[in-house]
């Protein structure tokens, strides 16, 4: 049987992580090579020779160069000669090298893992520790085939344009949307111009757009981080290998879009989406316009998208600058290394005390603020005011929970530069800055070593090696708890169609994975699944009367929170939809969001459109994800109806379903509704869960 079990359960951010970022480790196992995959895991060896022997069957069989994109997808499939491959139709089933988790998510992950009743995880996996901190005063999924992206890169960066600059405007090309379900590949000559930590922020923020994953080709970039971070053997390998690591030369893309980096404009995007994109020039006139706060009240950087030894630098050379004539940040400045081995170097080479002496906080190694982990006490709740981060997410109270926050993101040498002047109307390239003796100077754009002199410290040690033998390991967890709980398997389907099930909330406009499921003080929860359960849609915009987290309860009449409805619902066996608008589930791909519905008898999404990985999500947990065949039949719905959704006996890939509408008024109208499951993921259906067939299967 191919297990899946590890990679469907760390969400699919996981595999844009390690497809971005280090997709130069390939396949699994025995490896000729016999090189590590990393020095935590000595037993764990890179086999480039599966690889090569995949990508070669397939390109035989498709008769045509493979993108870069194809070569990673095709070199881990499990059956590269007897899979069907067709594009934008088959799911592949894959074989993923490692698993890298965090640990919010990791929480669920380890407790469906304990429920799958496997006794070993089927490849390496590693929890990192960088979610669950608060910042405050300091301290094998099936991947479906996409329409693949090309972005043509040429020119060089230059000046105040930074590698951010590059994925700020993709944003504003595709939006937020346009790249769901694809793969962005970058290639061309510009991409010689970027460094390797560069690339990862750039591919780092490529889910804003919606995309599957985002790569780059191998490069003497690649070869030399690797090399820097005491992975020589590893760089060795790849560059043996390179041709497996680039494109094939006349590849095809479904869609090409070219940026001259020379050409390019620092930009800045937001607020509430990160795909609003302004040039850094026109914020100061397009925030008066629209009414949006001038003044920056905090500038935020670092985090897992921007916080390499080289931003760092960036930054630190505009702060030194301002302390060089007197001056300080006008607006509160936080600094938050994304890891202990950028935390322990840039205090060693003096960036760290640099950023502090010009106003900042250095907060610990982690998440923090970008994920809402921020204990933020400046402004209150409901008041208006403008943030500028160099984070890759900004939706509405992402950072601080506070909805009338107007959050921004750019690069951190912008952010640096805007919480050094104090207002958005401050374009760097151009305007002066006064020192307290009266001075008029003008920044210098921003300068940083690429990777350090004198190579990384690595700083404190804090990984965790599993036992030799871990079978007879049990995790003991307390019934009375309020962080941890085992899991109760999901109820299979009853055979029948879903009958009269109420309208939870009609949601209106946009719904990410952070409106399904907050974060910030909710992360502690994240083990838990009924006490998280209770942040259910609660930032959602009901259609009724445009409020949040206040629907109303169809059996009693009253007004109450989401979750509340919800459970009151369940009580009485009543079964619900959720109606929603386009793109929904974009964001995160937190699983939680696809939980927490299942879990308060949630049995249906309807939506115009779904993000690619949220809608995998809802299936992996017995939910029906359905689209609109008419999307302007999302109008048809009413908040008191019911909705029957009828054949279900016959669900087969690619047949639509039909829904029943009964009004209050006593009339009905009959609606199409379409699906993407595939044969094993309408067994995941028909089992109650992905988890609930694995373990049929297991019998």
């Amino acid at each position: 049987m191919l297990t899946y079990f590890v990679l469907k359960n760390t969400e699919e951010k996981t595999m844009n992580i390690l497809n971005s970022r280090r997709f130069h480790v390939a396949a699994a196992l025995n490896a000729k090579a016999k090189v590590a995959m990393s020095h935590f895991e000595p037993n764990s060896y890179i086999n480039y020779d599966k690889l090569r022997s995949n990508i070669d069957i397939v390109r035989k069989r498709l008769n045509r160069p493979l993108t870069l994109s194809e070569k990673i997808v095709y070199g881990h499939l499990d059956d590269p000669a007897g899979q069907e491959i067709a594009r934008g139709r088959t799911y592949l089933r894959l074989r993923p090298d490692r698993v890298a988790m965090q640990d919010a998510t990791a929480q669920m992950a380890m407790l469906q893992f304990i429920s799958s009743g496997l006794p070993k995880v089927a490849v390496p996996s590693t929890i990192h520790c960088d979610h669950l901190i608060e910042a405050q005063i300091g301290g094998a999924q099936d991947l479906q085939t996409a329409k693949v992206i090309g972005v043509k890169l040429t020119g060089t960066l230059t000046g105040w344009t930074s590698p951010k600059d590059v994925i700020l405007k993709v944003a504003g090309i595709l939006t937020v949307k346009g790249g769901t379900g694809a793969i962005v590949e970058y290639h061309g000559p510009g991409v010689d111009s970027i460094s390797c930590t560069g690339m990862a922020t750039i591919c780092n923020m490529g889910a804003e757009i919606g995309a599957t994953t985002s790569v780059f080709p191998f490069n003497h970039r690649m070869k030399t981080y690797l090399e820097k971070t005491g992975r020589g053997e590893i760089a060795a390998l790849a560059n043996e290998n390179q041709d497996l690591l680039v494109p094939d030369s006349g590849c095809h893309y479904d869609q090409i879009i070219e940026i001259n980096l020379s050409e390019l404009k620092p930009h800045i995007n937001g607020p509430f989406t990160p795909d609003l994109a302004h040039p850094v020039s026109d914020i100061g006139s397009v925030a008066e316009k629209n009414g949006w706060p001038l003044d920056v009240k905090v500038g935020l950087i670092g985090s897992c998208t921007n916080s390499s030894y080289e931003d760092m630098g960036r930054a630190a050379s505009l702060a030194k600058q301002a302390l060089d004539k007197g001056l300080k940040c006008k607006a509160q400045f936080t600094v938050t290394p994304g890891s202990e081995q950028i935390r322990a170097t840039i205090e060693r080479d003096g960036y760290a005390k640099v950023l502090r002496d010009v106003g900042g906080v250095v907060l610990a190694n982690a998440c923090g603020p970008c994920i809402g982990q921020w204990d933020r006490r400046d402004v209150k709740k409901g008041e208006k005011n403008t943030i500028v981060t160099s984070f890759n997410r900004n939706f509405t109270a992402r950072n601080d929970a506070n909805p009338a926050t107007h959050a921004f993101v750019t690069s951190p040498e912008i952010v640096t530069a805007l919480a050094i002047a104090g207002t958005l109307k401050f374009n760097p390239e151009i305007d002066f800055l006064t020192a307290p003796n009266g001075e008029k100077f003008k920044l210098v754009p921003p300068t940083g070593d690429e990777l350090p002199a004198r190579d990384f410290d690595p700083g404190q040690d804090t990984y965790q090696h599993p036992p030799a033998d871990g079978l007879g390991l049990k995790v003991d967890v307390n019934p009375q708890s309020n962080r941890l709980q085992l899991l109760e398997p999901f109820d299979k389907w009853n055979g029948n169609n879903l009958e009269d099930l109420r309208v939870l909330i009609k949601v209106k406009g946009k719904c990410t994975t952070d409106h399904i499921s907050a974060a910030g003080p909710w992360l502690k929860f994240r083990g838990h699944l009924d006490n998280i359960s209770n942040n259910l849609l609660i930032g959602a915009v009901n259609i009724e009367n445009d409020a949040v987290n206040k629907i109303r309860n169809l059996l009693t009449g009253e007004f109450g929170g989401v979750p509340d409805v919800a459970r009151h619902y369940k009580k009485h066996n009543v079964s619900w939809v959720v109606v929603g608008d386009e793109n929904y589930g974009e964001g995160s791909s937190r699983e939680h969001a696809a939980l927490e519905p299942r879990h308060l008898g949630g049995r249906a999404i309807i939506v115009k459109s779904f993000a690619r990985i949220h809608e995998t999500n809802l299936k992996k947990q017995g939910l029906l994800p359905l689209t609109f065949s008419n999307p302007a039949d999302y109008d048809k719905i009413c908040p008191d109806d019911k909705i029957s959704i009828v054949g279900l006996k016959s669900l087969a890939p690619g047949k639509p379903l039909k829904a029943v509408i009964k009004h209050s008024d006593g009339s009905t109208e009959t609606i199409e509704l379409n699906h993407t499951f595939n044969e094993t993921q309408i067994e995941w259906f028909q089992a109650g869960s992905a988890l609930n067939r694995m373990k049929e299967l297991q019998k």
